[in-house]
């Protein structure tokens, strides 16, 4: 499945706020999602559950705005939750090996465990936006530094990296 039939169904309305992913979720198609979770922590939602149940892949990108999004939810009054459920093995093994289990729930019951009737009948998608490469450069940069927010250890794996982002950043700026 590529990119381009890759899609965020959400529940906005739901407690918890209901978020599927559908094919492979990358840094091409991931702002839609960092833009509708930032905007529903802003109107008050505390508690996301994410379904990966047909993700087919994730990218460090992806799992950086997840990151970031567990750490705002932390900071907020009241605090708030993001539980990763029905993650399969290779993407179980992303989110523990950059420390995103130490901040979000890792639901580790059964993969085909129920997830909530919420998205079984008012999900929407989210519109896929095209970054121009600023603005693509800044979308990564900002997901590899909250990996290495929510995890130290993950400041030597993505070092190199956000050091190409930044340079590319300010070289376009």
């Amino acid at each position: 499945m590529g990119d381009e039939e890759s899609v965020f169904l959400v529940d906005p309305n739901s407690t918890p706020v209901a978020v599927k992913i559908v094919g492979r979720a990358s840094f091409q198609n991931v702002m839609p999602l960092k833009d509708f979770l930032r905007d529903s922590a802003n109107e008050g939602k505390r508690c996301y559950v994410f379904d990966f149940e047909d993700c087919t892949g994730m990218d460090s990108t992806v799992l950086g705005v997840l990151a970031g999004c567990a750490l705002d939810l932390r900071k907020r009054e009241p605090k708030g939750s993001l539980v990763l459920s029905r993650l399969n093995t290779r993407n179980r093994d992303l989110v523990r090996s950059l420390g995103l289990h130490r901040i979000a729930i890792l639901d580790e019951g059964d993969e085909s465990s129920e997830m909530p009737e919420a998205l079984n009948g008012s999900a929407e998608a989210l519109s896929n936006v095209c970054l121009n490469e600023l603005e693509s450069a800044r979308l990564c940069l900002e997901s590899h530094e909250k990996l290495v927010e929510a995890d130290g250890d993950n400041e030597a794996k993505f070092q190199d990296v956000i050091s190409y982002l930044k340079n590319r950043v300010s070289e376009n700026e």
